[in-house]
């Protein structure tokens, strides 16, 4: 539908009901195989750096602003850090099975009185990456932020030449919006930004896929996906 004013000019969709949301909270969430709770150095620090000391090479830290990480005292320094702030706000997801702290991700540019906020700083260790429980973090801080909180725009951004990272945003439902030139600058060169986002409006679908994607019937004795995110939203998709 087009709106316009009194003078005929286009304008965006009116929201005459919108308030600012609230500041994320600092609480735990919790889901099927994961919680994420609020980073806490001196209770996480440890399993995370054994988690990430198990990848083979430091390839995992090229497109973060920080890292790697010469042993565990410099990656509890920079958990320290990082975990006294409110924007980026840094959660550590804990593998249920395990009981272990395997990554972290962190809310941030958080913009309450437009109701945008980005999803970023995500440190996946190979203890977690393409697992059920790295898609269920994900998962469970998407519906915080839009069924708890009730923003109105979630964004993921990357260095555009970080393909994997553009392969998760898009299979995890963002859609991909445009890159930004020379955006910004780290760990001394220049980046070009991708930008990927879910709204409100899409919401609903993203969260009816992402259940039917974790559901335990999804996943056979094996622990094998029957169907895959992909296929779930194509099928959802081609049914409407």
């Amino acid at each position: 539908m087009a709106f316009t004013n009194p003078y005929q000019q286009p304008i965006g969709e009116p929201v005459p009901e919108w308030t600012a949301r609230p500041q994320p909270p600092r609480v735990s969430l919790e889901g099927h195989y994961c919680r994420l709770e609020p980073l806490d150095a001196p209770k996480h620090a440890a399993d995370l750096y054994d988690a990430y000391s198990r990848a083979e090479d430091g390839r995992d830290w090229t497109y973060m602003s920080s890292g790697p990480f010469a042993d565990a005292a410099a990656y509890r320094e920079y958990a320290e850090r990082i975990a006294a702030g409110r924007d980026p706000m840094h959660y550590t997801v804990i593998d249920l099975q395990t009981r272990r702290a395997v990554g972290t991700l962190a809310l941030m540019r958080i913009d309450p009185v437009n109701g945008v906020i980005e999803v970023g700083f995500v440190a996946f260790s190979p203890m977690l990456k393409r697992t059920k429980v790295s898609t269920e973090a994900q998962y469970l801080l998407m519906k915080h932020v839009f069924d708890d909180l009730g923003y109105r725009r979630y964004e993921w951004k990357c260095d555009s030449l970080n393909a994997p990272s553009r392969r998760t945003a898009a299979r995890l439902g963002f859609q991909f919006e445009g890159i930004f030139r020379q955006a910004i600058v780290y760990k001394g060169r220049s980046r070009d930004t991708a930008w990927f986002s879910v709204i409100d409006k899409e919401w609903p679908a993203r969260r009816a896929e992402f259940e039917q994607w974790l559901a335990p019937e999804n996943f056979d004795e094996a622990g094998r996906q029957r169907k895959s995110l992909t296929d779930i939203r194509g099928a959802r998709a081609a049914s409407e």
